[in-house]
């Protein structure tokens, strides 16, 4: 029996080789899983074209899933170093690569990474309309727009964010709102600036049925993107981001009509009592579908530690129903990341993400942390080491500071806690002092 997206066949009762690999890496039962597939409650991104990729899904009963953002910019525009985050981020264990590329030959960028990456693949093709036709933007067409969207299916991109829902009522609703930052989203500012410029409507949202038969022909997956997305605390969860996400449940509904899977992008800036509450929010009005966040960032005075800032808010979201963190770095508000600030990135997302399953009761997240206590018990440092989420790190602060003995760590010496309590349960004698 054919399809045409992992939905559709999900919808006629095939289970897909995509469907298997995924059910296999999380313990899950495939039929149970085909059916979340059907219900678009789980996405598995994963363009026909992309024939290296190694499947991943992503939904609130997986595994949290990672994005790593990265790409060209005009001030940065050194592809080898771009192409050395990507493998990092692979190595890492990242399962996803966003190449948001602004500058330079972005296609064949694209198309490397469709052909060598096994990560799933995303873009956000705004950026690079602006980029493709090099021209000012209120001349850009809104067939012109919609091409670009094909060419980045035909390319082999696994998913792209569309900035569909700002259409001229939310953007109405956007300006009477008075905001303090106003846009804060890339991709949402270009598109509601041509919209002013112009007069027309968003073509992404006019169009929208012609992009949904070109992610049904690729099967590539819509990240609804959330222009409206709170740049501040002052912003989070008011009136332009709750009609935005209206808008997006609506476009969700469509997409699934036509057996488009769906992810909703979210905030964005947001203090820590309000995050699972957006969380239910978007679950109810987007009827469960995967929900992929920016953070949230808690605080907005943490410059060069926003890394920091986006975890505290990624674990919150993920442990109440997010889906899919997207990494924030320490150069975020700042410049684009060097090779370690992805690292820095990566490493407190991936921590985020796993306090999250654990939270949420996923299969093998809790048994991951007792192998380590238990590495610990022990004070077998070479399995520390190995369980370690950055074994390199650990390793080398280790090194920095050798212990007189081996046993301990240059903190505790012969006040380990740890080694004492093992020595007295068996019947040894512990001295301390003297030792």
């Amino acid at each position: 029996m054919k399809y045409t997206t992992q939905m559709d066949a999900a919808r006629k009762g095939i289970l897909t080789k995509e469907m298997e690999v995924v059910a296999k890496k999380e313990q899950f039962d495939p039929q149970e899983l085909m059916q979340l597939v059907a219900e678009g409650k789980i996405a598995i991104p994963a363009n026909k074209v992309h024939k290296c990729i190694e499947p991943n899904g992503i939904g609130s009963m997986l595994k949290t899933k990672i994005n790593v953002n990265l790409g060209t910019s005009r001030d940065c525009k050194d592809l080898d170093m771009e192409l050395q985050k990507v493998n990092d981020a692979v190595a890492m264990g990242a399962e996803s690569i966003m190449d948001l590329s602004s500058f330079g030959d972005t296609q064949k960028f694209r198309r490397k990474l469709t052909a060598e990456c096994p990560a799933i693949i995303g873009t956000v093709p705004i950026y690079d309309a602006v980029v493709y036709y090099h021209k000012p933007l209120k001349e850009i067409t809104s067939e012109e727009w919609i091409k670009i969207v094909e060419m980045h299916a035909e390319d082999g991109v696994d998913f792209m964010t569309i900035h569909v829902g700002i259409n001229k009522n939310t953007a109405a609703r956007f300006k009477a709102a008075k905001r303090l930052t106003n846009i804060v989203s890339r991709g949402g500012s270009i598109i509601f600036a041509w919209m002013e410029m112009t007069g027309e409507e968003n073509p992404f949202y006019q169009h929208y049925d012609r992009i949904l038969e070109i992610c049904q022909q690729y099967d590539v997956t819509l990240s609804l993107g959330d222009a409206c997305r709170p740049g501040c605390l002052e912003d989070a969860t008011d009136i332009s981001q709750i009609e935005e996400l209206i808008t997006l449940g609506e476009l969700t509904r469509r997409a699934w009509e036509k057996n488009v899977q769906v992810m909703i992008e979210g905030p964005g800036h947001m203090p820590l009592d309000q995050i699972a509450a957006n969380m239910k929010i978007q679950q109810t009005i987007c009827k469960g579908a995967p929900f992929y966040v920016l953070g949230p960032l808690v605080t907005d005075i943490a410059p060069g530690y926003d890394h920091i800032t986006a975890a505290i808010g990624g674990a919150i979201a993920a442990a109440s129903g997010a889906s899919f963190l997207c990494y924030v770095t320490p150069a975020e508000h700042l410049k684009l990341p060097d090779v370690n600030d992805v690292k820095e990135g990566i490493i407190a997302s991936k921590i985020a993400a796993h306090a999250a399953d654990i939270a949420k009761g996923i299969k093998g997240a809790k048994e991951w942390d007792k192998k380590m206590s238990q590495a610990r018990k022990k004070l077998d440092w070479e399995e520390m080491f190995n369980l370690s989420i950055d074994p390199e790190k650990a390793r080398r602060y280790r090194a920095m500071a050798k212990p007189e003995k081996e046993d301990t760590c240059s903190m505790c010496g012969n006040f380990c806690a740890v080694k004492n309590m093992n020595r007295i349960l068996d019947g040894e004698i512990v001295n301390i002092y003297d030792e």
